[in-house]
């Protein structure tokens, strides 16, 4: 017998992007976030926002909730994320 293993993943290469440079501080910047809307994100984002600020002095922290936890953030939220500093997108099941 034997036995046959099939390798499903593409032999081409991706263009793969680079991270954002890092900030050498959070201090005084701002910071979004992006909820899924789930229960579980509001106590987690609401720590994290006075960690951020006690801790990094993080001077603004911008909450945004997507519209549908399963799709892409609304263009609304993506056109704010310019603005912002940092963002934290997270998920709360």
């Amino acid at each position: 017998m034997t036995l046959r293993v099939l390798d499903p993943s593409s032999e081409m290469a991706t263009a793969l992007g680079r991270p954002a440079p890092r900030m050498a501080s959070l201090q005084g910047k701002t910071v979004g976030f992006i909820s899924n809307g789930k229960e579980g994100t509001a106590a987690y984002f609401a720590h994290l926002d006075k960690m951020l600020r006690a801790e990094f002095g993080v001077a603004d922290v911008i909450m945004r909730v997507k519209s549908n936890y399963s799709a892409p953030a609304d263009p609304a939220i993506l056109e704010e994320i310019p603005q912002w500093d940092a963002v934290i997108s997270g998920i709360g099941d």
